[in-house]
């Protein structure tokens, strides 16, 4: 009975004092949502005109350009290892003075600026006389951690994005257009992982002393270049290590089981008790 009595009275102080936070806590102002300056959160409006000028974007951002029939416009954005970036243009078209079909076409570079392929999409379309706008896509292949010197697998760093128009007749070069980019990355998991990571990610500057990225930013503060908001990872982790140790938690389950079943019940019974 003292015993209850006791395990009631610990009860109702830990109730207690459960409740007693719980009123500290809500009656504590919550800290506001961290806001950040409109300098980081909005998206270029400026395409850049070469792999050197290539205005940077972020993924789920989408980027604005006013330019030329005939310009080059380029846009470089981070995409790490695990990651399969999906890059999507549409370019507005203007609705008189134009004398003909335009092609235009989307190509995406990796940091050694190798072209690299599309898995699916339409990366080229051809826009009729009276069409007034054309849509484009890319999905590049999953980009590993580490590849062989001699394939072109995409590798973690910058990828270039750049859109141009390829077939036009000559009266229509200079007629203004508008261009929209923006590019999503999906994890893939484990099930692309490798072994293996690169010593740094193919961006501009890695392989000098002092990067420029570097220099040109605060403390704090991502390089513009190209790194993510969470920083590149490392390549040596990966949910494929998961399913290796619960692979290996089952087959030794398995093996205990099997042993326990062919084990039988011991000595058998045709044996004297004496022998």
């Amino acid at each position: 009975m003292r015993t209850l009595r006791t395990l009631m009275t610990v009860v109702l102080a830990g109730a207690g004092l459960f409740g007693m936070a719980g009123t500290a806590v809500a009656d504590s102002p919550s800290p506001g949502p961290s806001t950040s300056t409109d300098a980081e959160s909005a998206a270029p409006t400026e395409a850049g005109t070469s792999f050197r000028t290539a205005a940077a974007i972020k993924p789920d951002q989408r980027a604005t350009a006013d330019a030329s029939t005939g310009d080059y416009l380029y846009w470089v954005l981070p995409v790490d290892a695990g990651q399969r970036a999906t890059v999507k243009a549409k370019v507005t078209l203007p609705q008189s003075a134009r004398h003909g079909a335009a092609t235009w076409q989307l190509d995406v570079y990796d940091g050694l600026r190798r072209h690299q392929a599309c898995m699916y999409g339409a990366r080229t379309r051809t826009a009729a006389q009276d069409t007034g706008s054309v849509e484009l896509s890319c999905t590049l292949r999953t980009v590993r951690a580490w590849a062989e010197p001699w394939s072109n697998d995409p590798l973690p760093g910058s990828y270039y994005v750049r859109l141009t128009v390829v077939d036009l007749p000559k009266d229509d070069l200079g007629l203004p257009v508008h261009a929209e980019v923006d590019a999503t990355t999906a994890d893939t998991g484990g099930a692309h992982a490798v072994d293996g990571t690169l010593a740094a990610p193919l961006v501009p500057g890695a392989s000098t002393a002092t990067p420029q990225a570097e220099e040109s930013t605060t403390p704090g503060e991502p390089a513009a270049l190209g790194e993510p908001d969470g920083g590149w990872s490392s390549g040596g982790w990966s949910d494929r290590w998961l399913w290796t140790a619960a692979g290996g938690l089952l087959a030794a389950l398995a093996g205990l089981a099997g042993y326990r079943f062919t084990r039988g019940s011991g000595r058998p019974s045709q044996v004297p008790p004496g022998a």
